[in-house]
């Protein structure tokens, strides 16, 4: 078998060179919390994009800090000019847990934290996740699929991490659908009690693949 000789010019004597891929995600905006009641992105507000130019959005929540010891955080959405933030929402929640000290663990379905055809704010933390002392927050993520579909319902799927009051980690899913075919314009997040002392949500819109 011959052997391959490399040319060690090779790559000295590349001119140019095709442009990068930047990747299928782009951030669309972000938004710091300072004490504040609720942080919201509305469609063609502040340079917020929430239609039929991505498919798929994306939040990322970055060290959220409830200023309320023991609240969630949650999220709901509104059409239009709409703000009541109460459309229709069937959910399903399950969490893992883990104390600091490793006495105890588990992981199961939360009836508590779902949404059958509810109408109320849905939580994304387990009940009484998030503490508020200095070093507790919560971080992870919300996918919204296709919120300005006018033939589907809207699907959402998040994760979430947090430190519990109690000195354990809590680990958060939450899926389900927004169940209407009017298109989504507006996403508010809050907690359950008291505001969102700190932290960072940076939207994200995800192209076709």
């Amino acid at each position: 078998m011959a052997l391959v000789k490399h040319n060690n010019n090779s790559i000295s004597a590349v001119t140019s060179m095709a442009s990068l891929s930047t990747g299928s995600m782009t951030l669309i905006k972000e938004q710091t919390a300072s004490s504040s009641a609720s942080i919201s992105f509305v469609d063609g507000s502040g340079g917020v994009v929430l239609d039929s130019t991505y498919p798929i959005y994306l939040f990322k929540f970055i060290n959220i800090h409830p200023a309320t010891d023991q609240a969630q955080f949650s999220f709901q959405v509104d059409t239009g000019t709409n703000t009541n933030y109460n459309q229709t929402i069937t959910s399903t929640f399950f969490r893992a847990y883990h104390l600091e000290d490793g006495t105890q663990s588990g992981l199961g379905y939360v009836t508590g934290d779902d949404q059958a055809q509810g109408t109320g704010f849905q939580v994304l933390s387990h009940s009484g996740t998030v503490g508020n002392a200095n070093d507790e927050n919560l971080a992870g993520y919300l996918h919204l699929f296709n919120p300005s579909s006018s033939t589907f319902v809207k699907h959402f799927v998040s994760r979430t991490s947090a430190n519990h009051e109690g000195n354990y980690e809590i680990d958060s899913f939450c899926a389900g659908y927004v169940n209407t075919t009017t298109a989504l314009t507006r996403v508010q997040f809050k907690m359950s009690s008291g505001n969102i002392d700190a932290g960072t949500i940076k939207l994200y819109g995800i192209k076709d693949s």
